[in-house]
């Protein structure tokens, strides 16, 4: 049986300022380090054998906090980056919904079948999802922790046991944890964005 932690990463400046962040990236607020830091405890007396993370800044370094407390290296994996939401990224949520109404409103509710401008094509995120499930189904390691975004994330579950619904209808909290077991060739969900270790 594998175990497979999927975690959001800490706080970020972007996510502070209410910036839509995507392919973006920005530095952990001193709150996303608390929440790393959090996290990193809560993880320390659990078996964790190997730790994939996003290249981007705010998911590395909220993996960096886990690899300190585990002793563990990081295996950077590009796959698991978060979409690219294309030419508004940079922008402020709320000035997006005022100036774009309907366009958010329907992205809101399906981003994938409602894309923004430039975003990334649904078949090219689904295409590096799929890829990463079956790294971790090769995995001869069983205890699988991985530092992402949130709509990788919620990508990955609903790939791996078959739940559909809009992308976004799966929350994650920054530092989130779902946990996901793989045995016999099927993934069935633990637990959905454990945040107990930031109370």
């Amino acid at each position: 049986m594998k175990h497979i932690y999927l975690i959001r990463h800490a706080q970020s400046e972007y996510n502070e300022k209410g910036i839509f962040q995507g392919s973006l990236d920005s530095e952990l607020t001193p709150l996303g380090y608390i929440q790393a830091k959090l996290l990193s405890l809560a993880f320390k007396n659990k078996k964790i054998d190997i730790i994939y993370s996003s290249f981007q800044k705010r998911a590395l370094k909220t993996a960096i906090f886990l690899s300190k407390a585990l002793n563990k290296e990081i295996i950077i994996e590009p796959r698991i980056r978060e979409i690219s939401f294309g030419e508004l990224e940079g922008r402020n949520f709320i000035e997006m919904f005022r100036e774009y109404k309907d366009m958010m409103i329907s992205w809101s509710k399906d981003p994938l079948e409602h894309s923004l401008p430039t975003q990334e094509s649904k078949e090219s995120f689904l295409k590096r999802v799929r890829e990463f499930i079956d790294i971790v189904k090769a995995q001869k390691h069983e205890h699988i922790a991985v530092v992402s975004h949130g709509g990788f994330i919620h990508g990955f579950i609903m790939e791996t046991t078959g739940f559909r619904a809009p992308l976004w209808n799966i929350h994650t909290d920054n530092t989130g944890v779902s946990k996901l077991k793989f045995q016999e060739g099927r993934f069935y969900i633990d637990y959905l964005n454990n945040t107990c270790h930031l109370l």
